[in-house]
């Protein structure tokens, strides 16, 4: 939801249905059907608090960017400047939450639906980690997303180093 619009009771009720449902089964199972059968009421309902699925996916999209910000945004503070901690931020983030990060990630963002500065928020620390260079950042970031998509979908064979390619991947990308 755009910034300025807050979600009533009911609609962080299901964004919270929709969160657990997404968790457990991932993007497919997120149908309204399937989530108005788990609040226990008839799939018109959900209208009444989101106009569509792709308004229910964006609310989505929005707490996971919110989330890993914070999450990187912690790991900043704690490794002010460092890559190898804001990408281990990031990647056990993803790890911890794999179907909302593939929701958020492999598909268009939903950019019109999302807060004001949250993308950028998203990207600061990264960018910051970068030395400001905004190239950079997105070549890292592309190099991250690459890896957590990888590993999510279990694309590295048994006994693969993945953490020794972060470290290579890291120190190429980022002095």
């Amino acid at each position: 939801m755009k910034e300025g619009r807050r979600l009533t009771p009911r609609a962080t009720e299901i964004a919270a249905e929709a969160r657990a449902l997404l968790e457990e089964s991932g993007p497919e199972a997120l149908t309204m059907r399937a989530l108005a059968d788990r609040l226990g009421i008839k799939a018109p309902s959900l209208y009444k608090h989101f106009p569509d699925k792709q308004a229910v996916e964006a609310e989505l999209v929005a707490q996971i960017l919110a989330e890993s910000a914070a999450a990187c945004e912690e790991a900043e503070r704690a490794h002010p400047g460092s890559f190898d901690a804001l990408a281990g931020a990031y990647r056990d983030w993803a790890l911890a939450h794999p179907h909302l990060y593939c929701l958020a990630t492999e598909r268009p963002l939903p950019r019109a639906a999302l807060p004001a500065g949250l993308e950028d928020r998203a990207a600061a620390p990264l960018v910051r980690a970068c030395g400001g260079d905004a190239d950079r950042a997105r070549a890292a970031w592309a190099f991250a997303h690459g890896m957590v998509v990888l590993e999510i979908h279990g694309r590295f064979p048994d006994g693969a180093d993945v953490s020794g390619a972060w470290r290579t991947g890291a120190a190429a990308l980022v002095p």
